[in-house]
C-alpha cells in the first residue's frame, strides 16, 4: 500500500528518504551535513536531515536504527525509536548515540536511521473499577516464557 507523503528540502544536499528492497517497511533517512561529524564513545550528536515532511493525519513516523550503523559502528538513534508526529513541520533530526567505545564517525549523505510511517489508535482513556479478567493475568516480565 502506498501514500504520498509531501516532503520539503531545507537544506542544498538533503536527500528524499529511499527504500533499500521492494518490501522495506523503513525508509532510509540521510544526513544532511557539509563535512563528517565525530560522535565520542557514549556521546549524542543531533544529525540534520535537511527534511521536513506532513505525515498524514492518523499515521505517525517512527525514526529506528539502520541495522548496519548500529552493528558496525555502534550508531543508533539515542531515544530509541523518535516519533514524528502529523502536526510536526521542524526539520527531522537524528539524535545519534555511539554506543561503543569507538570514536565514530558520520559523513554527509550517509544513511543513519530508518523512517516508518504508520497508522496509530488516539485512545479515550476511560478510568473503571474492574479490569476483564485473562489467563496471563497480571504475569509481568517473563512471565509467559516460564514453565
Amino acid at each position: 500500500m502506498q501514500q504520498q507523503v509531501r516532503v520539503k528540502k531545507l537544506k542544498e544536499g538533503a536527500v528524499l528518504p529511499t527504500y533499500g528492497s521492494d518490501y522495506a517497511a523503513g525508509a532510509d533517512l540521510y544526513s544532511c551535513l557539509e563535512q563528517p561529524v565525530d560522535i565520542l564513545p557514549h556521546q549524542t550528536v543531533l544529525i540534520p536531515t535537511g527534511l521536513s515532511m506532513e505525515i498524514p493525519v492518523g499515521y505517525a513516523g517512527l525514526i529506528y536504527a539502520r541495522s548496519g550503523i548500529a552493528l558496525k559502528q555502534g550508531l543508533a538513534p539515542a531515544n530509541k525509536v523518535g516519533v514524528i508526529d502529523a502536526d510536526y513541520r521542524g526539520e527531522i533530526l537524528v539524535a545519534l548515540h555511539n554506543h561503543s567505545d569507538q570514536p565514530a564517525s558520520v559523513e554527509p549523505a550517509e544513511r543513519i536511521a530508518q523512517l516508518v510511517i504508520t497508522p496509530y489508535l488516539t485512545a479515550q482513556f476511560v478510568q473503571v473499577q474492574e479490569l476483564e479478567d485473562t489467563v496471563r493475568g497480571m504475569g509481568g516480565f517473563g512471565s509467559t516464557g516460564t514453565k
